[in-house]
């Protein structure tokens, strides 16, 4: 995963209300691990209708995508997040990650969107802008934070603790070696 400190970029507006992890990514797409090449079926039953925001030439590469209400909702899947990042998208903006004023915020956040102009997500200032100064604070946990930060998924974390995981299973071994009778040793 790459480290996200700012997003600059046009957004697409898709404004759509409670759009589940099937409208993100179907499950006949879930056959894979890798995360390449998901972008291919992100919200394909959305742009199999004509006229669709995401094949729009006006948002092609727009790395923002502006929704409604419940966005995510419906079961976990890490697919949908790969998905999205495949195509393109790197920052979701939706009412249903803050209160009632984030709600206002992304309707103003859609007009930008329709107009075609450039939104700037700053995740360490924690601000959305417009070109139109419009200046958006959002709350975010301060673990997610610093993994978006540092480009830290769960493989990511479990990686940097690389050494304390060692030194433990060093220790392990010393003290109780009958653990590894039989397992092949690097």
């Amino acid at each position: 995963m790459e480290p996200l400190t700012r997003v600059d970029g046009r957004a697409i507006p898709l404004g759509l209300k409670n759009v589940d992890t099937d409208i993100i990514i179907p499950a006949k797409w879930l056959k894979t691990i890798s995360r390449e090449g998901l972008g291919a079926g992100a919200f394909e039953a959305l742009r199999a209708e004509p006229g669709n925001v995401f094949d729009d030439p006006a948002y092609k590469g727009a790395p923002i995508l502006i929704a409604g209400d419940n966005y995510g909702c419906g079961s976990s899947r890490e697919h949908a997040a790969w998905a999205m990042l495949d195509l393109g998208i790197r920052v979701v903006i939706a009412p249903s990650f803050s209160d009632i004023h984030s709600g206002n915020a992304v309707d103003r956040l859609l007009e930008v969107a329709r107009e075609g102009l450039a939104i700037t997500v700053d995740l360490e200032a924690q601000t959305v802008t417009t070109p139109y100064q419009d200046r958006f604070a959002f709350e975010i946990d301060p673990f997610r934070k610093h993994c978006l930060l540092n480009g830290l998924d769960e493989v990511g974390l479990t990686m940097a603790r690389g050494e304390a995981i060692g030194g433990f299973e060093a220790a392990r071994t010393a003290a109780q070696p009958w653990l590894m009778r039989g397992t092949a040793t690097a």
